[in-house]
């Protein structure tokens, strides 16, 4: 029988997910392959992979997509990795560059631009290094994942577009969930909730096997206040809200 073909996040917010598949010997049982969510995305939409741990934000252009597991990348308000960055303040920012490796913090950023903070602003998509290079004066930037790290420190002004979302909905948000996008076996469902368990149930253990690749940064902190992995109420109102807005922000 052929394995499942699986693509997820090669970001730190999905180490114990990644720790979860490896330590339950549930990754012998299908083939994966690590990815920027952009690239999650397209596989699953170009039908390459079967399940991918994709943004929200694409998830509706998938063809027979079904969320498939009961754990999610999400955040109760701030989540540290996904933030607007700039050198003025706000109100003053004129032209916004765009992240290149995730749709949904593109479409963050626009939702809560038309819809919350009432600006309009030119776009820009980011080039690689632009993160470093093209944020200066006016121009502000979407940064995620684990280049935020790098930038600690750089901008005076950082919005962290999860709290700005909570700040104006009350809800939670959800940035990227297991999505197969073709009708898969339930034992198959169950049997990958159970590898990603092990994962979220053993954060100490995760945390002890990548601090060596963070050695400047509260691991502990991030997992247990920055990122909420279950997929629950709040977060499933919070992402029906954000592709309703989205939906109108594209109409």
């Amino acid at each position: 029988m052929q394995k499942v073909k699986i693509s997820a996040v090669s970001y730190l917010n999905t180490k114990p997910f990644i720790y979860g598949l490896e330590h339950s010997g549930f990754v012998n049982e299908i083939e994966l392959s690590l990815d920027m969510p952009s690239l999650c995305a397209q596989k699953l939409i170009d039908n390459t992979v079967d399940v991918g741990l994709v943004p929200v934000a694409v998830i509706p252009k998938i063809p027979g997509a079904e969320i498939i597991s009961d754990y999610c990348i999400g955040a109760i308000g701030p989540v540290r990795t996904v933030v607007l960055v700039s050198k003025v303040p706000l109100e003053e920012v004129d032209t916004i560059i765009l992240d290149y490796q995730s749709r949904t913090s593109v479409m963050l950023a626009r939702v809560l631009a038309r819809f919350f903070w009432n600006k309009e602003v030119k776009w820009l998509k980011g080039q690689p290094g632009y993160h470093t290079r093209d944020i200066k004066e006016r121009t502000a930037g979407v940064v995620i994942g684990d280049r935020v790290f790098e930038i600690d420190g750089n901008y005076p002004y950082v919005y962290d577009l999860s709290q700005e979302w909570a700040n104006f909905t009350g809800l939670d948000f959800v940035f990227a969930c297991w999505t197969a996008n073709k009708p898969l076996p339930e034992s198959f469902k169950s049997a990958l909730n159970n590898a990603l368990a092990v994962g979220i149930n053993n954060m100490p253990d995760v945390i002890r096997e990548i601090a060596p690749q963070y050695p400047n940064y509260n691991l502990a902190e991030y997992y247990n206040r920055d990122i909420s992995y279950p997929l629950d109420d709040s977060k499933r109102k919070g992402l029906e809200l954000f592709w309703n807005y989205a939906q109108k922000l594209e109409s």
